[in-house]
């Protein structure tokens, strides 16, 4: 399904009568509604960032809702495709604190090829409709997730940018991982917390201080969508 270690990670997971009803209803949506993001795409974050290689956990809430937008990693989006205004308020910060140039779109590719799990809490979303597959069994397998990539013993950093991550995040062993907070970068609270918080600089000093290769954040001029 992944094609990585996430298989065997998340095998009994998929197992359990809950996955199999969520599989049948988000099969359902597909059939009777426009949902996002492309059904080939709902589990992308885990198919490009495998277990062993995530160093990085950036918590996202929702797919995007709208037309193209979403493509299966928190926050990113297609290039092509107009930047949304919190993917545009991430792009200043990590101009701001890393002194890298801001892009002119809004894929973040290169950083899943990284090891940087840009996971949503909810995969898949109706369009025009925020939070529509909000309690449908989405929160129980990425809170999963989550808790597989707290067990390990190699030490990673989560970025929980705004409360609902926070509170998604509450479990996380901070004696053996780096939990990285501020407010969230959508247009209505970047400027009470988020920017100036540099979570990129201190993502990369916490992965150096262990011992591990940091995150090149400076997202590449001209990618490649990423999709295989």
């Amino acid at each position: 399904m992944f094609n990585n270690d996430w298989d065997v990670i998340l095998n009994g997971e998929m197992d359990k009568p809950y996955f199999e009803a969520l599989m049948e209803r988000v099969d359902e949506e597909y059939r009777r509604s426009t949902v996002y993001p492309p059904k080939e795409d709902i589990f992308r974050a885990l198919h490009q960032t495998s277990y062993e290689s995530t160093k990085v956990v950036i918590l996202g809430q929702d797919p995007y809702h709208g037309r193209k937008q979403a493509q299966g990693l928190s926050f990113s989006v297609s290039p092509g495709v107009t930047i949304p205004p919190s993917l545009r308020n991430i792009h200043k910060e990590l101009a701001s604190d890393l002194g890298v140039p801001v892009p002119h779109h809004g894929s973040l590719q290169s950083w899943a090829d990284q090891g940087v799990l840009l996971l949503n809490a909810v995969l898949t979303v109706r369009e025009g409709e925020p939070n529509s597959h909000k309690g449908i069994g989405w929160e129980r397998f990425t809170d999963t997730v989550i808790a597989k990539l707290n067990e390990r013993d190699q030490p990673m950093v989560f970025i929980l940018w705004g409360s609902y991550a926070q509170k998604k995040g509450s479990f996380i062993d901070r004696s053996r991982h780096k939990v990285l907070e501020s407010n969230h970068p959508s247009p209505f609270a970047a400027h009470k917390g988020f920017f100036g918080s540099r979570p990129f600089s201190a993502s990369n000093a916490y992965l150096m201080q262990k011992g591990m290769d940091p995150v090149n954040w400076d997202i590449p001029s001209t990618p490649g969508d990423g999709v295989e």
